[in-house]
């Protein structure tokens, strides 16, 4: 196997840079589905750092599931990313996303179910209108950061809890990153996978509203979930 060993740049955290690397290697298959990553002890003289940073980006990625750890066998490289990703996100930058997914996941199923039991008709036709943006720029394979983070946030703004809406806010310019990467991606894909990704904002909308604050949740969460697989995997077509 090649080596691959990086220097570190130390104004990063050491586990975020590590794992940046890793990820780029596995993007550039350098380090190649199913195969097996050196040990702890290997990585850690490789890089010039510690085991326990070493265990922190190996957590990450598994966390990503990006590898696996067998147990007795060691940790493997599980699922490669689009190769064009590293094109449009660094490998650092790509963890910030994923963990940004992650905690939006957590928050914007909450915020959909609330927006399918408080919206009111001014906020459902704020919702439509950003959806009605959004599926003419994807029609277009000329999809909109701005139209896509404007659905979710009249979504929050439905929801009628301001503190919900200041979150987004507060992680707007991670979240955008995170849509321009996925809708690049998107854009270059199947025309399958943009009709897909259009649906999955159609059915957010439609639970919302027709009420069902269940549905809402789990749509919404299914689309991020999604969006994580999308970026995450070269095979995934939708």
């Amino acid at each position: 196997m090649e080596e691959i060993g990086l220097k570190i740049r130390k104004r990063q955290t050491l586990a975020d840079q590590l794992y940046g690397q890793i990820l780029e290697q596995i993007i550039a298959n350098v380090l190649q589905e199913g195969e097996k990553l050196p040990s702890e002890n290997q990585i850690a003289a490789s890089f010039g750092v510690s085991r326990p940073v070493v265990r922190e980006a190996l957590r990450k990625l598994r966390d990503d599931g990006l590898v696996e750890a067998r147990r007795g066998s060691g940790t493997f490289v599980r699922r490669r990313p689009p190769s064009r990703l590293i094109d449009f996100s660094t490998g650092q930058n790509l963890g910030s996303i994923l963990r940004a997914i992650e905690a939006r996941i957590a928050v914007e199923s909450e915020t959909a179910r609330l927006a399918a039991q408080r919206a009111e008709p001014k906020d459902l036709a704020l919702i439509e209108e950003t959806l009605e943006d959004l599926a003419s720029s994807m029609e277009a394979r000329t999809p909109s950061v701005e139209a896509d983070y404007a659905f979710h946030r009249a979504i929050a703004l439905a929801s009628g809890n301001n503190v919900l809406v200041d979150m987004l806010e507060c992680a707007r310019n991670l979240i955008e990153n995170g849509i321009d990467v996925a809708q690049k991606l998107t854009r270059e894909g199947a025309q399958i996978r943009v009709e897909q990704v259009a649906r999955e904002h159609q059915h957010i909308f439609e639970a919302i509203r027709s009420r069902d604050a269940e549905a809402a949740s789990m749509y919404m969460s299914f689309h991020l979930f999604q969006a994580r697989h999308r970026i995450t995997d070269h095979a995934r077509i939708q």
